[in-house]
């Protein structure tokens, strides 16, 4: 079923889903089995899994210069979502990045996934590598993720990269994209961030993630400000709790999103290490309870592999 139609079917219930990256290289699948299994009783209709673009890295070579090789760290997208459907009965959500792709890799991952009965996507452009300044497609690929859902809608309609397919199967993928209640941090402004979400709804997407936030208020605002946009797809809000010190500093860096300052002083004073997670669930578990009673959608939440925590704060609204 498509995650639209889940949220059609709730009648205006909040739904709830869970987020799970794909194991390192050399990994097994248990590890998202050990993240996925204490959230099941939660009943998620469906699981977004992420999708990771390939790394440079440098290998010495027996003359002693260093070769520079491509790795993708944590492949296996495709399957994990095949796996999640098989096992726990629910859809999979695969993330579709942009970096490391071309059209044709785009095309046929969406046909494996069409193969697959997996007819939900979330269209996203990725993160530059690391080192790079910005972000850098692919020769062949997209630099917006724009044109992956353009690519999508297109395969909707049964046409391909390949003009000479007549007839081609008509697939019928829903897709998300993400939304930056905060902006997204290349964008010069807010207003424009939303010329660019409004465009991605225009060219087919039918509904929104937003990055993790720690004020409700900044998606609330986001709500209101796509509405009078003419955005009026469901948005649904990102979840992640803080659960350790270090984060009061990496979390706005890696994600580019602002901490309340009560957050922070409540992490920061707290004396232990278990004391500042409880600190972490207890505001998490806040936000989603507002989030809630306002009426959202779903609620999504960030796992990163912590299941634990994230039991810890769902218990205490479903």
């Amino acid at each position: 079923m498509k995650v639209t139609e889940y949220f059609e079917k709730a009648n205006g219930q909040t739904l709830i889903s869970f987020e799970v990256l794909p194991p390192l290289k050399g990994g097994s699948m248990q590890t998202i089995f050990d993240t996925l299994d204490p959230l099941m009783e939660f009943k998620p209709p469906f699981i977004d899994v992420t999708y990771h673009r390939e790394e440079f890295i440098y290998k010495k070579r027996e003359s002693g210069y260093y070769e520079k090789t491509a790795i993708r760290k944590r492949p296996g997208t495709v399957g994990i979502c095949a796996a999640i459907m098989h096992r726990y009965g629910v859809d999979a959500v695969p993330h579709l990045i942009c970096g490391g792709f071309t059209q044709e890799d785009t095309e046929n991952v969406l046909i494996d996934l069409n193969f697959l009965n997996i007819n939900n996507v979330l269209a996203l452009r990725g993160d530059a590598r690391k080192f790079e300044a910005r972000f850098v497609p692919e020769e062949g690929g997209y630099e917006y993720a724009i044109d992956m859902v353009r690519q999508i809608g297109e395969m909707n309609k049964g046409k391909y990269l390949d003009t000479n397919i007549e007839n081609g199967v008509k697939t019928d993928f829903c897709v998300g994209i993400a939304g930056y209640p905060e902006k997204h941090f290349e964008s010069p402004n807010f207003e424009l961030d939303l010329v660019h979400t409004k465009a991605k709804i225009e060219a087919g997407a039918n509904y929104i993630v937003t990055q993790m936030f720690f004020d409700n208020k900044h998606y609330f605002n986001y709500v209101k400000a796509c509405r009078e946009a003419g955005i009026n797809v469901p948005i649904v809000p990102g979840l992640k709790p803080v659960t350790k010190l270090y984060q009061l500093n990496s979390l706005p860096r890696m994600f580019h999103v602002d901490l309340p300052s009560e957050l922070v002083r409540e992490v920061s004073n707290a004396k232990t290490a278990e004391a500042r997670l409880q600190a972490g669930i207890e505001w998490c578990a806040a936000q989603s309870k507002e989030l809630k009673e306002a009426g959202a959608p779903c609620l999504h939440y960030y796992t990163m592999g912590d299941s634990e925590t994230i039991r810890a704060v769902v218990e205490q609204v479903y």
